[in-house]
């Protein structure tokens, strides 16, 4: 019997876990990093054992010292969650030595399907339909190719390749990727299919020959290769093509003898009884998007996972799929600005009731640039797929979010989507309608109301709170020539709103202002009643409305000649490791040039010179830790001459 469960892993993932434990009265262990100290996963666990450092290679993918904090702390099982050392099969068989309860499946069901071209040859054996193309006999018909590799996932050593001149260069390049990001440079081809859809089944199976079948996800909605929105069961689906779906899952999960949670994925091609499955890979762990597999299916995996790994049998599979279950990942992100990591504070995240939330984070996080941008999961249930949807983005649009940039705005565009409200999803569906997911869902007079609303709750903290003349009204003045002007930062935009005031109160062209107090704002437009929730702090507001939500900084009247950077400065996105620079101090550079390569979550990212000039000044240097606005190098252009 399982007493006490190191979780060798972080955020959400170890949270989620804990939470199953709890219902079952398992005593929780969380490792951590520098970095992590003050995480909610920490605090959560029953204990705690720290993991000297910041990065993952020195703490969670360090099998040696998580194995040691299970034995200092007690813990009698180890359960990886995903990502780190969740399918590491060296891991997983030092944690048997050990004399500990490994709650996943067998090194060798990992070894197997650890190297997805071995996985392919396992499956082609087993008939399960696989996607194959020889690099060295490939012909123009072939193309477009996608090559993966071996050893990996989430994108990283993955090439698209348009033509057969450019096979050579990307193979290439997807080696050395593949080499930095896991050690293993191996890698394959197969034909690119992008307009395939991406789904994939949920398995689960006992050491008594027992094998759920959890039905189907839709995975399609992606950035970067990486899944973005999933939801269960996935929509248009022939029962022709579920049914080969599921049997090709469960043949998988027969070939080698797999025991645990599991996912096989699919590229399903074509539509209607037409459409086909292709093997893509088998992950041995539990998956990211497994909750939607849990709200129709009304189980619960991780308690399945801990069952199986103390020999106990699933018994009879729990029916349906019943209902409907969509999830997103929400993630510290700019998704118009290339997908760029966010880090820093998060002033608030509160989610509101109604649907489930598995999150990394509360409010007053912070974000760090050393691990995965994801920072929470939010998923709806509902009766039907359109339910469920609606449910969603009412969720997402009434969640109090603030001091990060996020995808919601992306994630809102998906949902409203007519191609993905109608289940038509593919898995370049996303770059097709990029533009337009991105774009501001606030109306110009929504955003004039928000910016409006903490103007006014920022004048009204001023007045309430002054020492003196407490009592004149806010914005009044003897003379009423001109109105109070404030100015804000929204993002990288400038906007203004301007009010006046009298004894009478408060008013502006804006919209009627039926009160206003510091931390709530009422405004009537055309006689309809809006409501705005505000947070002010030294140089922030925070503002919350029925429309949706913005950040606003306050420009000040006069600026510190100390804040203002030389002209051509190149200033660090975000805080990040400089991974190399490309140039030296005095050297010509033109448009486009690479200037320094960072790091941030798990991702590089290259600081390219604007335009053509010389490099006048160089303040990085590799290795080092560089904070977000920090001047990375100077750039003087001719027009600067």
């Amino acid at each position: 019997m399982i007493r006490s469960v190191l979780v060798a892993n972080r955020g959400e993932i170890a949270r989620r876990v804990f939470r199953t434990c709890r219902d079952l009265g398992i005593r929780t262990v969380a490792v951590y990093s520098d970095a992590d100290a003050e995480a909610p996963f920490v605090r959560e666990a029953d204990v705690a054992v720290h993991l000297p450092g910041n990065s993952a290679a020195e703490t969670y993918l360090r099998g040696d010292l998580v194995l040691a904090a299970a034995k200092s702390a007690g813990a009698d099982a180890i359960h990886p969650g995903y990502g780190f050392l969740s399918e590491n099969a060296e891991f997983a068989r030092s944690v048997g030595e050990a004399g500990l309860t490994w709650i996943g499946p067998t090194p060798e069901s990992i070894e197997a399907m650890g190297s997805k071209i071995r996985a392919k040859e396992l499956m082609a054996a087993a008939d399960v339909p696989i996607l194959e193309v020889d690099p060295a006999t490939a012909t123009a018909r072939d193309f477009p190719l996608l090559v993966k590799a071996s050893a990996g996932g989430g994108g990283r050593g993955m090439r698209v390749v348009e033509r057969p001149e450019d096979l050579e260069r990307e193979l290439a390049v997807a080696r050395s990727e593949a080499e930095s990001a896991f050690g293993d440079g191996t890698v394959f081809v197969e034909p690119y299919l992008p307009t395939a859809r991406h789904v994939e089944v949920q398995v689960m199976a006992d050491t008594h020959g027992t094998i759920w079948i959890l039905g189907d996800r839709d995975c399609s909605i992606q950035r970067r290769h990486q899944k973005v929105v999933e939801e269960a069961p996935a929509p248009n689906l022939s029962d022709t093509t579920r049914e080969a779906l599921h049997t090709a899952a469960r043949n998988a999960t027969e070939a080698v003898s797999y025991v645990g949670a599991g996912t096989v994925e699919f590229l399903v091609a074509g539509t209607g009884d037409e459409a086909r499955p292709f093997f893509l890979e088998m992950n041995t762990r539990l998956q990211v998007e497994h909750p939607v597999t849990e709200q129709v299916f009304g189980v619960d995996l991780v308690a399945a996972q801990i069952t199986v790994a103390e020999g106990g049998e699933l018994g009879e599979a729990p029916s349906g799929p019943v209902g409907h279950s969509v999830e997103v990942r929400l993630y510290a992100e700019d998704a118009a600005d290339d997908w760029s990591p966010q880090t820093g504070l998060l002033r608030t995240f509160e989610v509101p009731e109604g649907v489930r939330s598995d999150s990394a984070v509360e409010s007053g996080s912070v974000v760090s640039h050393f691990y995965d941008p994801m920072i929470a999961k939010v998923v709806a249930f509902g009766d039907d797929r359109r339910t469920a949807i609606r449910k969603l983005d009412d969720a997402l649009r009434r969640t109090r979010l603030h001091g990060l940039v996020t995808n919601r705005d992306l994630l809102r565009g998906v949902l409203a989507d007519d191609e993905f409200v109608a289940g038509r999803v593919h898995t370049a569906l996303l770059p097709e309608r990029i533009e337009a997911w991105t774009a501001p869902t606030l109306t110009g007079d929504q955003k004039e109301r928000l910016v409006l609303a903490g103007a006014l709750a920022q004048a009204r903290l001023a007045s309430t709170t002054a020492r003196v003349q407490s009592r004149i009204p806010t914005a009044f003045r003897s003379v009423s020539s001109q109105p109070r002007v404030r100015r804000f930062l929204v993002g990288d935009e400038e906007v203004a709103v301007s009010y006046t005031g009298s004894i009478r109160g408060l008013a502006s062209d804006v919209a009627e202002v039926v009160s206003a107090e510091p931390r709530r704002v009422v405004l009537a437009v055309d006689g309809v009643t809006e409501t705005y929730d505000v947070a002010i702090g030294p140089d922030w507001v925070d503002v919350d409305g029925p429309h949706g939500s913005l950040d606003l900084v306050p420009v000040p009247l006069f600026v510190d000649p100390a804040d203002v950077v030389a002209e051509g400065s190149l200033l660090a996105p975000m805080p990040a490791s400089v991974m190399s620079v490309a140039v030296e101090a005095g050297q010509k550079v033109a448009k486009g040039d690479t200037i320094v390569v960072l790091e941030a979550m798990k991702m590089q990212h290259t600081i390219a010179a604007p335009a053509d000039g010389v490099v006048t000044e160089l303040a990085a240097s590799a290795g080092q830790q560089v904070e977000s606005g920090a001047v990375l190098a100077v750039i003087e252009t001719e027009e600067q001459e």
